[in-house]
């Protein structure tokens, strides 16, 4: 499946900048900073960011090994908090929330998806896709949900398979259904196809491109440039700065060999 497309407004074709600035911003960081200290000395490893993602933009988190790309995924996923400054998700400030207001809004606002899966081994595929719904009480209604999803990512013969039953790609299509069910405006990708070969991860990246299709929001940490040139913007970090937003006019779609068709199942 080539995944392509073209908006339109008024009868003219919109550039991908063009379609950004149609866009109201998700999510706003300011003056952000991120330390870690021993008993003598600070570690600044996030110094001042300033930056908007807006509601539907697709964007990928570059910069070499130490440029704080991974801490500043964990601080947008409400895993982590800054040391200073402020970040607005939804105009919420998220360092004023406490533990249970932020794992809600992890469990609601933000689907998350990992470079080692983190599925539970002893649990079944459907299971897994289950697990957040559990945490909110919500499983026995979002069951059909699971399987439709799961079916529409090609795993509608695997619901009731173990994780080591199943191919690489297939546990990432699994993380994807979990990362769904919820149906969170965000969707955090850190480095998604890092343990597959190339032409699984084309399968992953026209799955987050589709979602991103149908209005969701997706944040993706990658080292592979060819990996980044699928989304539309590119945050470049540097030594726990920006060094520069890059974005992507020429922008690279995936081939998949799935027949996607979730906009029934959900919306942004």
């Amino acid at each position: 499946m080539a995944l392509s497309m073209t908006l339109y407004f008024a009868g003219a074709p919109l550039s991908v900048g063009q379609i950004m600035k149609t866009r109201t911003p998700i999510l706003k960081i300011q003056n952000l900073e991120k330390s870690y200290y021993s008993d003598t000395e600070e570690f600044k490893i996030l110094k001042g960011l300033n930056f908007e993602i807006n509601h539907g933009d697709f964007v990928s988190i570059m910069g070499p090994s130490g440029s704080g790309k991974s801490t500043l995924m964990h601080i947008l996923g409400g895993l982590d908090k800054p040391t200073r400054g402020s970040y607005l998700l939804r105009d919420r400030e998220i360092a004023d929330l406490d533990d249970d207001s932020l794992s809600r809004v992890r469990n609601t606002e933000i689907g998350f998806v990992f470079q080692a899966f983190y599925l539970v081994p002893h649990n079944t595929v459907l299971e897994n896709v289950l697990l957040p719904s559990r945490y909110c009480g919500t499983a026995d209604e979002n069951y059909d949900r699971a399987v439709k999803l799961l079916d529409a990512i090609g795993l509608g013969e695997r619901l009731h398979f173990r994780p080591n039953q199943i191919s690489g790609g297939q546990c990432q299509r699994a993380a994807i259904a979990r990362a769904l069910l919820n149906n969170p405006s965000i969707i955090m990708a850190d480095e998604p196809t890092g343990n597959l070969d190339s032409s699984t991860g084309q399968d992953i990246l026209a799955i987050l491109q589709y979602l991103h299709s149908i209005g969701k929001t997706i944040i993706m940490v990658t080292h592979e440039r060819d990996v980044a040139e699928h989304t539309e913007k590119v945050l470049h970090l540097r030594d726990g700065s920006i060094e520069t937003w890059e974005t992507m006019e020429n922008r690279r779609f995936a081939e998949g060999d799935l027949d996607l068709k979730l906009d029934h199942l959900f919306q942004a």
